[in-house]
């Protein structure tokens, strides 16, 4: 089930994403403050959902309208559990993010990441759902990581 985030689940939520090994600990900070942010602010126009199996959140997505734009948006984040990758559930994750943004209006889908060995299967995963690597930002994140960007019309 693809559910709204309740702000209860921030705490499992960045342990979710922690336990993946992938997220630097600035990154893990900053999605703390981006869950609490988001439940604090109601009123903003950004979106988080959590997926879960038999009760219990195993991914989530958070996404929301670039500012000044006409219909672009961005995938800020998008994470399953560890010991649930490679069943599918990325997909669905994305699939729901698409549809939701597509019924708002969005037109063009952005999604960022990193260049490093460890967002190997990150990039994969986004090339397989039909996105286009739009641009690379040499040394953006550090020296020796770039950041590479996806682009998927809606």
């Amino acid at each position: 089930m693809i559910r709204p985030t309740l702000a209860s689940e921030t705490e499992p939520l960045v342990a979710l994403a922690s336990g993946t090994g992938v997220f630097k600990p600035l990154e893990i900070d900053t999605l703390r403050e981006l869950l609490v942010d988001y439940h604090a602010h109601p009123e903003q126009d950004h979106h988080t959902v959590t997926l879960e199996e038999d009760g219990t959140p195993v991914g989530f997505a958070y996404f929301a309208p670039t500012p000044m734009t006409e219909g672009t948006w961005h995938l800020y984040w998008i994470v399953v559990g560890k010991a649930t990758q490679a069943r599918g559930l990325g997909g669905q994750l994305m699939a729901h993010v698409e549809d939701e943004v597509r019924r708002i209006g969005g037109r063009v889908l952005l999604i960022e990441t990193s260049s490093l060995p460890a967002y190997d299967l990150t990039r994969r995963f986004y090339l397989k759902l039909g996105y286009t690597q739009e641009a690379t930002v040499r040394d953006f994140y550090a020296d020796g990581d770039h950041q590479v960007i996806f682009r998927k019309r809606l």
